[in-house]
């Protein structure tokens, strides 16, 4: 049963993934990160050009299954693809559940300020906790 965290009150999804990202992939963590495609396209773009010091290397699904494996974050529109090759933390950034979540051990749940984006998160956090989940709630707005 994978741990759920919801991380609430990002003022910019994208730039705090990819601080996630990196703090994550320093310490040996793998990751897949699932998002409408349209994000993942703008992630992509990012974790090449956010930091001029860091680069977090990553891959998009579907892929070379080599390429997959070898990469410590991979982007995919959906967790639930079975040529995902490890399946330690899911990083939802979209607004749905994520197909899949239950293979995965933690599953982080970015919420930004967007008051529908808020919305769409509630109805998730209902459904996670509906299957019996604990969830862990971070508030952003307290850590600045």
């Amino acid at each position: 049963m994978p741990k759920i965290a919801f991380h609430f009150n990002a003022p910019d999804k994208l730039a705090y993934a990819c601080r996630l990202l990196r703090k994550a992939t320093a310490g040996g963590v793998r990751l897949v990160v699932t998002a409408p495609t349209d994000e993942l396209v703008r992630l992509d773009t990012l974790l090449w050009t956010f930091s001029q010091t860091d680069f977090i290397a990553h891959a998009r699904a579907p892929g070379h299954s080599d390429m997959l494996q070898a990469s410590p974050v991979v982007l995919a529109e959906t967790s639930a693809a079975a040529d995902l090759a490890h399946r330690e933390v899911l990083l939802n950034l979209g607004g749905h559940m994520p197909a899949g979540f239950e293979a995965f051990e933690r599953v982080i749940e970015v919420v930004s300020l967007d008051e529908e984006d808020r919305q769409l998160a509630r109805v998730r956090w209902k459904h996670y906790q509906g299957l019996g989940y604990d969830i862990q709630r971070h508030d952003l707005n307290l850590k600045s």
